[in-house]
């Protein structure tokens, strides 16, 4: 079974999806034959490459204080075993990230992939690194297992330009709007962070139906 999964790294509820999405997947007695690819999507493609504090950036984007819908989503992460660190966490552009991991992905697999953007996640997130540099994803790819050197030459080149700006179109193309999105199959579509046991049971529905013999 093929799952696609549509998030951006500056996504929270991405982060707490992915989580419970991999916990579903553990229960899911067909575990093995699931492909788990992550496609990029970005919330706002033009957040600052630099970066900035991110409850600054939030405040700016979105307006007056924010402290209450961050802590509805700490406690959330809280819930799922995830560190959030508003304080030290760093608003930044997604796009050098995503092709990151869409280099991961072609290079070395999906499920170098999937470590990867866990290790980015955690960056972002609780880590306080900014996603946006070169330097800082090049040590956070090689801390997963990808040759640091080959990761950081990629990213200061042009390479997989081309293949993400693709991989955003056919995003649109399908509708995705928000995120996370799973598409399971190429055919059937979740959007949101889904409590575990609905990601069970959409496994097991979508098993179902594949092996429904076609007429």
């Amino acid at each position: 079974m093929k799952v696609e999964i549509y998030s951006d790294i500056a996504c929270p509820w991405c982060y707490i999806g992915e989580r419970r999405f991999e916990k579903a997947v553990a229960q899911f007695a067909g575990r093995d034959d699931v492909d788990v690819v992550f496609r990029p999507f970005q919330l706002d493609p033009g957040a600052p490459e630099a970066g900035m504090p991110i409850s600054q950036y939030l405040e700016r984007r979105f307006g007056g204080s924010i402290a209450d819908k961050l802590q509805h989503v700490t406690d959330t992460a809280a819930g799922e075993g995830i560190a959030i660190d508003w304080d030290s966490a760093i608003a930044a552009n997604t796009r050098t990230a995503h092709r990151l991991l869409g280099f991961a992905e072609r290079e070395y697999g999906v499920e170098m992939q999937h470590r990867l953007v866990d290790a980015l996640f955690a960056a972002h997130f609780s880590q306080g690194v900014n996603v946006a540099d070169v330097d800082a994803l090049a040590d956070v790819a090689g801390a997963v297992g990808i040759d640091r050197a080959k990761a950081h030459a990629y990213l200061t080149s042009d390479q997989g330009v081309p293949e993400l700006t693709a991989a955003l179109g056919e995003a649109a193309e399908l509708g995705v709007s928000s995120v996370p999105t799973f598409v399971f199959e190429g055919l059937y579509a979740v959007s949101g962070a889904q409590p575990t046991a609905t990601f069970v049971q959409v496994l097991e529905e979508v098993d179902k139906r594949s092996r429904v013999p076609a007429e």
